[in-house]
C-alpha cells in the first residue's frame, strides 16, 4: 500500500509556491493540479532545466533552485534535467551571442558539479537527477523533422532576442531555433507538471506548453523567478559582470560581498536568496521602511544569514568579527598572505610591487589603485604612482578594501 503523503493544504501550498515568483501561467491550473495532486496521493513532477557550461553556482542561480527546494518541502518531486545534450547546442543567450558547445564530457562534468553545489539547497535525496541526451539522443532525423513541423518560424520570431537579431540584419543559425523544441521535448520525456525557470527563460517555457499538447499531454504550468541583480545594482548577478557571490566563496567573501549590496537591494535579496520565514521578511520589510532605522542592520543580518545558510553559524560569527576587525576597527585580518623578496632586491617602485603581489593585472590598473587612495604601507597612504618602497623586514601592502598581504625581506 502506497505511503500517504501529507501535503499541506492547498493554501499554504500557494502562500510558499508565489512567494517571490514573477509569474505563474496559468495560476488556476496550478491549483487545479495541486488538488489533484492531494486526492491522488500522488506528488507533481516539477522539472528545473539546468544550463552545464556554467558549473559555477551563485545567489542568482540560487533563486530558482530555492523555488524548487521550495516544492520538495511541499512533499513534491524535484526534477534537474542536466542539458548534457543541449549543451553540445548552445542557447543564445541576453548578450545576442551563441554559448559555446561543449563536448558530451565537458557537459557532463559540469553537471556533476553543478549539483553537487545546488545540494547545498536542494535535499539530493530527494532529487531526481537526468540528462537529456537519454532521449534527445535517440531521435531520428526523421523525428527532428516531425518535431520541428509542430512549431512555426513566426512564433519561434516571437522570443525577444530572436526577433532583435532578426529587425537587425544579425545571424540565427537554425540549430537555435531547435533549442527550445528540444527544451520542450524535456517536457515531454518526464512529464512535467511545473517548470521552473528565470523572467528570461519565459519563451522557452511556454513552448514547451504547447508541444506537450501536441503530444496528448496534459500542458505543464510555468513558474517565472526574478532575475535577481547583482552586487552593483545594475546588472544581473553574472560572473562576467564580477558582481556575484558565489554560493561555494569562502565565509568572509560572502560576509563581505553581501554587505557591498545597494540598501534597495537588501529586502530582495531576503526575498529572493534566503530561506527566512515569512514572519522574518515582514519584519524585514517593516523595519526597512521605517525612515529612521539605519538600513545597514539589516544588511549584517543578510550577510549573516547567508554564511549560516552556506556555510555554518560559527563561521558566519567569525566572518562578521573579521569584517568588524578589518573596516570598522581599521584592524589587519589574522591570516594573510605573505610574498618574500629575495635578499638582493632592497627596494621596489610602487607600481611594480602592485602587480608584483598580483593585486593589479598591469601597471595602468595599478597606477588608478594609487591615484585613487586605496593604497597603503603599513597604515600610510600611497598617493604618488613615482614611490620606491624600501623594502625592510616585514610590512602590509593594502590594496583596496579588502586585499592584503604581508611583505617579506631579510
Amino acid at each position: 500500500m502506497t505511503e500517504k503523503i501529507k501535503f499541506p493544504s492547498i493554501n499554504e501550498q500557494m502562500d510558499l509556491i508565489k512567494r517571490g515568483a514573477s509569474e505563474i501561467i496559468p495560476e488556476e491550473d496550478l491549483v487545479k493540479k495541486l488538488e489533484r495532486s492531494q486526492k491522488e496521493n500522488k506528488p507533481l513532477n516539477i522539472k528545473l532545466g539546468c544550463d552545464p557550461t556554467r558549473p559555477d553556482l551563485h545567489l542568482g542561480h540560487s533563486v530558482v533552485l530555492r523555488k524548487l527546494a521550495q516544492f520538495q518541502s511541499l512533499g513534491h518531486q524535484a526534477i534537474l534535467i542536466i542539458g548534457d545534450f543541449t549543451g553540445m547546442i548552445g542557447d543564445p543567450t541576453g548578450r545576442n551571442v551563441t554559448r559555446p558547445p561543449l563536448s558530451l564530457e565537458e557537459a557532463r562534468a559540469n553537471g556533476k558539479s553543478y549539483f553537487e553545489q545546488a545540494s547545498k539547497i536542494l535535499d539530493p535525496e530527494k532529487t531526481k537527477i537526468v540528462h537529456n541526451s537519454e532521449w534527445l539522443g535517440k531521435m531520428s532525423f526523421e523525428d527532428v523533422i516531425k518535431l520541428a513541423s509542430k512549431y512555426t518560424v513566426a512564433r519561434m520570431l516571437e522570443r525577444d532576442d530572436f526577433s532583435k537579431r532578426f529587425k537587425s540584419g544579425e545571424p540565427i543559425s537554425l540549430h537555435e531555433l531547435l533549442y527550445p523544441l528540444a527544451q520542450a521535448m524535456d517536457s515531454v520525456a518526464i512529464e512535467s507538471d511545473v517548470e521552473l525557470g528565470g523572467t528570461d527563460q519565459k519563451f522557452n517555457l511556454l513552448v514547451g506548453r504547447d508541444i506537450q499538447r501536441e503530444f496528448k499531454l496534459e500542458p505543464q504550468v510555468i513558474l517565472t523567478m526574478p532575475l535577481l541583480v547583482g552586487t552593483d545594482g545594475v546588472e544581473k548577478m553574472s560572473k562576467s559582470y564580477g558582481n556575484y557571490v558565489g554560493i561555494s566563496d569562502p565565509a568572509a567573501q560572502i560576509h563581505g560581498k553581501t554587505l557591498s549590496i545597494p540598501d534597495d537591494l537588501i529586502y530582495t535579496y531576503f526575498e529572493l536568496a534566503t530561506d527566512v520565514s515569512s514572519e522574518e521578511l515582514l519584519k524585514v520589510r517593516t523595519y526597512l521602511s521605517q525612515k529612521d532605522n539605519n538600513p545597514r542592520e539589516m544588511k549584517r543580518l543578510l550577510a549573516r544569514t547567508l554564511v549560516r545558510m552556506y556555510h555554518s553559524p560559527e563561521a558566519s560569527e567569525e566572518a562578521e568579527k573579521e569584517f568588524d576587525k578589518i573596516f570598522i576597527n581599521k584592524g589587519i585580518p589574522d591570516n594573510i598572505e605573505e610574498f618574500r623578496f629575495d635578499k638582493t632586491v632592497e627596494e621596489i617602485g610602487i607600481l611594480d610591487l602592485i602587480t608584483a603581489v598580483k593585486f593589479a593585472p598591469s601597471k595602468q590598473e595599478a597606477r588608478r589603485l594609487v591615484l585613487q587612495g586605496g593604497v597603503s604601507i603599513n597604515g600610510e597612504k600611497i598617493e604618488d604612482i613615482a614611490s620606491i618602497i624600501k623594502l625592510n623586514g616585514e610590512q602590509i601592502l593594502k590594496v583596496g578594501k579588502r586585499k592584503f598581504i604581508k611583505l617579506l625581506s631579510n
